[in-house]
Formats: structure tokens, C-alpha cells, sequence
């Protein structure tokens, strides 16, 4: 999957919370409807068959609870995308990464093998499945761990043992850490803790730039990797610093260094570090310290301020405004502005951003802010995953558009406005305002009641099991996911109107 992602310690986030986000993006060509649906362990399978690579795995008989956010469809299998667990550890995967030939060629990506002639013939030789990928990785991985760390090992030891058939990267966290956890070849695996003070910016690349063997091998306080490692790397000369004993750079070693990197992947990077740090460096000119083109953009970096929930929304809603790349601005040229490959983009599926936060009971902690198609033209809606249904308007097995679903509402606005960007831009606008202010004061509103039903005595603030609250949380969602229709309700009849004022074959003179 073509994605993007930010990840935001919990030091550099306004709250204190721990932020990990992710836009899913479709293949070019391609548009995926998605759905935000509660998984009870009642409903997990014990024994799990990947659809696109036929691996087969036993899991344990003791899942979590967990949220999801998989195709409706479910044409390709699950994917489910983005999680919280009834511990409050939260997944997003998968951010689809680049490699190398030589980490390639010394473990190659694990993929299905088909079966040859028919079974009984003399040269038949049967099936061999292929590794885990994207389609699967939530669902072996979030209903089984507690913590974060948890999930990073349960994850590095699928890889060992089953191998994965693409080379992705996913993000783990709980209230206190976030773990980046990339896959290096088929088969092996390397993870960095995102330091508390900054935020990550990775756009389809494979992204962290310093790793301590050291700590891996050590205490483990920031980094984690296949036990063998450092073997596989000095075995496969991958190590590509010039002075021995320099802190080893993974990007350098397993990842790429291909052209179109400098056109699809570290523009986004570039555009997101240039918001966040305006000041710190400088991004445009001639003298820049860093261009769209620059392979050392740094994988975490401590922002200028504090960062929000909204400005995690906006830079993965970009389209390089205020540059010469917006390919719906004035500046540059028509070339500069089809150069590069929008952080925003037509073909996302949904933006997911979790946040953990310390300050509320745990039983209410967990948000998962949530908004499906283009980002350009659409808002998040924050909903509480510690539930055991979730709201039927963000739900919906079906390919048939309907604006009584919020997945198609969002796709229908988003043609729609495109089409009229300009004349469209204000109702847009006031849209993502007003559903912001709202969606904050609902939080609030909703924390509120869960305080006081804690402070009550009659709720254990860490009982995720509770049907009171269970009750509240489901009730808060439903409720709200109706003032999100009504508002994008509204929104669609706007865009409808102004785009059809500007259809090529109005005429000013009327009947009347």
C-alpha cells in the first residue's frame, strides 16, 4: 500500500498522549471502501488462512478485544489497518517500504508459490505458501499483547518464523512508548522507540537513519532486531559506512536509492518536516539544507512546538500548499505542479490517527480519530474504542455508493469538490472547522461522564471490561456519528450545488 505516516512522542505531542497516524492509500487505480468495526474474541479465529498468500498459522485461545478498520469488501482478505486493543495498545499498519537488491538477494521476500500440474502426475509439485503481509498483520499481532514492546517481539517472531511476502513498516504503541518496527527481506527485522521529544515522518521509504546494536543486544531500551542480526549483515557486507564502528545506518544498508523516490516518497517527507520545523532549517532555494530531493531527511526530528491532533490532519492532508508542487495552486509551473506525488492524495482509503492518553481513566483513554477517502475534503470524528459495537454510519459491506455511509459520502464530496476546488474550498473549510469543534467539545462531554461515573465508585477506572462503560462509550458514539452525518449531509448538499453551478453546459440565460 501506497501510505503515509507520522508518529508523534508523547513529549512533543500538546496532550502528553502518544500519537501514531497513518493515511491507507490505494494502489493507483484503485479505490478500496473501508469500514471501522469492533472485533470480539468470540469472533477471532483460532486458526488463520491468508487469503493472498495462503499462510496458514494456529493462534492462541485467549484474544483481546480489538477495534479494526478492514476493507468492507473483504475481496483481499482483512486488512485491517488500524487498532486499539481492550489494553489500550494500538497498531497502524502497513506503511509499505523500498529495499535493496543485496538485502533481497541475501532473504528473499517469502512469496506464494502455486502448485504445478495435478496432483498425482509424476511432476506435480504442490503449493508453497508465501509469508504474512498487510492483509494480515493486525490481526495476528493486536489481540495478543499488552504492551507495546509486546507487539514488536510477537511481530519479530512471525517474521522469523513465517516471513513476509513485502517489505512494510508498522507502528506500536501504548500510553508510554511507540515502537517503528521495519522488515529487512523476508524474514528479518529491525525497530527503533520513538524518542518521547520528537515525531517521525515516513512516506514509503524505509526510514530510520541510526541504530544501536549495543542497546539491541542490550538493555533494549530504544532498539530491537532479529537475533541475528549483526551476523546477517557483516555475512552480507551490507554495512555501507565508510569508518568501522560508526553508528550503523539502516537506510543506507537495506534500503533504496532509486529516482523515483525523489518524486513519490521524500516530497512527503520534506513537506511535513518543513511544516513542523519552518525555522530550524531551510527548505526552499537554492542553498536549501534539505529539498523534496534530499536523501538525509532525518527519520524523527523535535518539532518548533508542540503538535495537535489538527496539525497531524494537516500535514496528512497536504498537497504542498503554499509551493510550487500544489497541483491546485497558481505558483510554479503546470510541470512543478504534477511533479510530485501529493501527501493527500484522491486514491486514500481512510486516515486513522490513535492517541493514548495518560490523563483520562484507561477505561476511556484510547481515542481513535477516524475519516475515510480524500483528506483534502474531509474531517476526523473522534471515536472511543473501548466498546463492543461500534456506529452502523461508519460501517458497511457494500459497493454500492449510499450516503448513508460515511466512507461513501466522503468519496462522493471529495469527486465532487475536486471537480470545483476553488469555488468548493470555503464550505470545505467551515466543514472541517465546525466537525472539529465539535468533535473536541464531544470528547470533553464524553470524558466528562466517565470521570464522574469513575469518581462515582461504581466503575474501576481501569475495568475495560465494564458494561457501564461500555454502555456510555457506545451510546457517546452513536450519538455523535449522527451530528457527523448531519454535517456531511449538509456539506455534500453544498458541494453538489456549487459544483453543479459549474458545469460546462450551463447557460446564464433562463426560462423564467
Amino acid at each position: 500500500m501506497a501510505c503515509t505516516t507520522v508518529l508523534v512522542g508523547k513529549n512533543a505531542s500538546y496532550d502528553g498522549s502518544t500519537i501514531i497516524a497513518r493515511n491507507e492509500d490505494s494502489p493507483n487505480g484503485e479505490f478500496t471502501p473501508k469500514e471501522f468495526v469492533l472485533v470480539k474474541p468470540e469472533d477471532q479465529p483460532r486458526h488463520y488462512r491468508a487469503v493472498i498468500s495462503h499462510a496458514e498459522l494456529d493462534l492462541p485461545d485467549d484474544p483481546l478485544r480489538y477495534t479494526a478498520v478492514p476493507d468492507a469488501l473483504r475481496a483481499q482478505g482483512i486488512w485491517g489497518s488500524h487498532g486499539v486493543n481492550e489494553c489500550n495498545v494500538a497498531i497502524s499498519d502497513t506503511e509499505t517500504i523500498t529495499s535493496n537488491e543485496r538485502v533481497l538477494g541475501a532473504d528473499p521476500l517469502v512469496e506464494l508459490r502455486s502448485a504445478v500440474g495435478k496432483e498425482g502426475e509424476e511432476d506435480y509439485q504442490p503449493e508453497i505458501p508465501g509469508g504474512i503481509g498487510e492483509e494480515d498483520i493486525l490481526t495476528l499481532v493486536l489481540p495478543y499483547v499488552r504492551t507495546a514492546r509486546e507487539g514488536v517481539k510477537r511481530y519479530g517472531e512471525i517474521l522469523r518464523t513465517v516471513g513476509t511476502y513485502e517489505m512494510n513498516g508498522i507502528a506500536i504503541s501504548d500510553v508510554d512508548e511507540i515502537w517503528w518496527v521495519e522488515t529487512v527481506g523476508g524474514h528479518h527485522w529491525i525497530a527503533r522507540r520513538v524518542p518521547d521529544d520528537c515525531y517521525v515522518t515516513m512516506p514509503n521509504q524505509l526510514g530510520i537513519d541510526e541504530f544501536d546494536f549495543d542497546d539491541a543486544f542490550g538493555e533494549q531500551k530504544d532498539f530491537m532486531c532479529s537475533e541475528d542480526m549483526r551476523e546477517f549483515i557483516a555475512d552480507n557486507h551490507l554495512d555501507l559506512a565508510l569508518e568501522h564502528g560508526s553508528l550503523f545506518n539502516p537506510r543506507w544498508a537495506f534500503g533504496s536509492h532509486s529516482d523515483s523516490d525523489h518524486v513519490y516518497n521524500s516530497p512527503r517527507a520534506w513537506y511535513i518536516q518543513r511544516f513542523f520545523n519552518p525555522l530550524d532549517a531551510s527548505w526552499d532555494g537554492i542553498d536549501a539544507d534539505f529539498t523534496p530531493a534530499s536523501d538525509d531527511i532525518p527519520w524523527c526530528r523535535q518539532p518548533e512546538r508542540k503538535i495537535t491532533i489538527e496539525d497531524v490532519k494537516y500535514v496528512l492532508s497536504s498537497h504542498y500548499q503554499g509551493t510550487d508542487y500544489d497541483p491546485y495552486g497558481k505558483l510554479g509551473t503546470a510541470a512543478t505542479r504534477s511533479l510530485f506525488r501529493p501527501i493527500g492524495i484522491n486514491r486514500t482509503n481512510h486516515l486513522c490517527v490513535i492517541q493514548l492518553r495518560p490523563y483520562i481513566p484507561e477505561v476511556a483513554s484510547a481515542i481513535q480519530w477516524t475519516c475515510f477517502s480524500s483528506n483534502v475534503f474531509n474531517a476526523l470524528v473522534p471515536l472511543y474504542p473501548n466498546v463492543t459495537t461500534t456506529p452502523a454510519y461508519y460501517r458497511g459491506e457494500t459497493a454500492a455508493p449510499s450516503t448513508d455511509n460515511f466512507y461513501w459520502a466522503n468519496r462522493i464530496i471529495a469527486a465532487l469538490a475536486d471537480a470545483q476546488f476553488n469555488d468548493n474550498t470555503a464550505n470545505i473549510d467551515r466543514y472541517q472547522e465546525k466537525l472539529g469543534g465539535l468533535s473536541h467539545a464531544f470528547v470533553a462531554k464524553t470524558d466528562a461522564a466517565v470521570e464522574e461515573l469513575v469518581a462515582s465508585g461504581s466503575v474501576e477506572g481501569n475495568d475495560m471490561g465494564s458494561p457501564a462503560i461500555h454502555d456510555l462509550l457506545e451510546k457517546a458514539n452513536e450519538d455523535f456519528s449522527q451530528v457527523v452525518k448531519r454535517e456531511t449531509d449538509d456539506l455534500l448538499a453544498k458541494v453538489l450545488y456549487t459544483t453543479s453551478m459549474g458545469m460546462k453546459n450551463g447557460f446564464h440565460l433562463s426560462d423564467h
